[in-house]
């Protein structure tokens, strides 16, 4: 099998960016958890790469998005002391 140097290039690159998008979404999820009450959740997209939401803006996720979820960062706020 015969792969050129410019594709294995752009697959290393699209694999680079895959990366880099689920980092900043991470990151961008434990960002959010420092100030919130509920869990933030890391879901698929299939036109941005990956998104950020908070279980407060949707109460009880629906079936469609707890499908995509692919990771959870508990809130670190809590009205207990």
């Amino acid at each position: 099998m015969f792969v050129s140097a410019h594709a294995a290039h752009a697959e290393v690159q699209v694999a680079f960016d895959t990366s880099s998008a689920w980092i900043a979404a991470l990151d961008q999820a434990h960002a959010r958890a420092q100030h919130s009450y509920f869990t933030q959740y890391v879901l698929t997209d299939g036109q941005t790469g990956y998104l950020v939401i908070d279980e407060g803006d949707y109460g009880a996720l629906p079936a469609d998005l707890e499908g995509r979820v692919i990771d959870a960062v508990r809130g670190k706020l809590s009205d207990e002391f």
